[in-house]
């Protein structure tokens, strides 16, 4: 199944849209508009966040917002408009865990079109174990490999992208991991 809420009226104009091929040449039916011909494009959401370290072990939050409250997760939450990917992840951190970092490279991309996201998290420095959590966050704490608890990881992408981290932190060398969620 595939993700979609679809379009009812025009951005521009606030007709009702229809769903059709457009008239250039593009094979899949798009919003468009009868009265200004303004075509809406559905693309999918940014989440973005970090994987916040302090020596050995690795900065969770337990949620405080559906969906799956009370799980932990990478703090993380959707890009906004006018920020780049490493300011949003920056600012999720900031938000959902009140911790001061460092931000690191690209660590993972994970797509998930069935909700029609794409997570990206960056690899961050943690500089204090002082940490002030948001509204949307139960607890903000340091978790060592053996200490994760991972039947309460809130989402695939977040289990994914630690055991990546861990994987590649035995291994001595990170990289940059691609998955897609299906």
């Amino acid at each position: 199944m595939i993700f979609r809420r679809p379009i009812k009226h025009c951005r521009e104009c606030g007709a009702a849209v229809t769903y059709r091929l457009p008239d250039d040449g593009d094979t899949r039916a798009r919003a468009i508009c009868p009265a200004c011909n303004t075509i809406h494009y559905e693309n999918p959401l940014m989440v973005v966040g970090t994987v916040p370290v302090l020596g050995e072990r690795v900065l969770l939050c337990k949620r405080n917002i559906e969906p799956r409250w009370g799980k932990w997760t990478l703090p993380a939450g959707f890009m906004e408009l006018g920020e780049t990917a490493e300011q949003g992840a920056a600012r999720e951190t900031d938000e959902e865990a009140g911790a001061l970092i460092t931000m690191g490279p690209l660590f993972s991309l994970l797509s998930v079109p069935q909700v029609g996201q794409v997570h990206i998290f960056y690899l961050a420095t943690v500089l204090s174990e002082r940490f002030d959590p948001g509204h949307e966050t139960l607890e903000a704490r340091l978790f060592a490999e053996d200490e994760i608890p991972w039947d309460e990881i809130a989402f695939r992408t977040v289990k994914r992208t630690l055991e990546c981290f861990f994987a590649d932190r035995r291994g001595g060398q990170f990289g940059v991991h691609s998955y897609d969620i299906l």
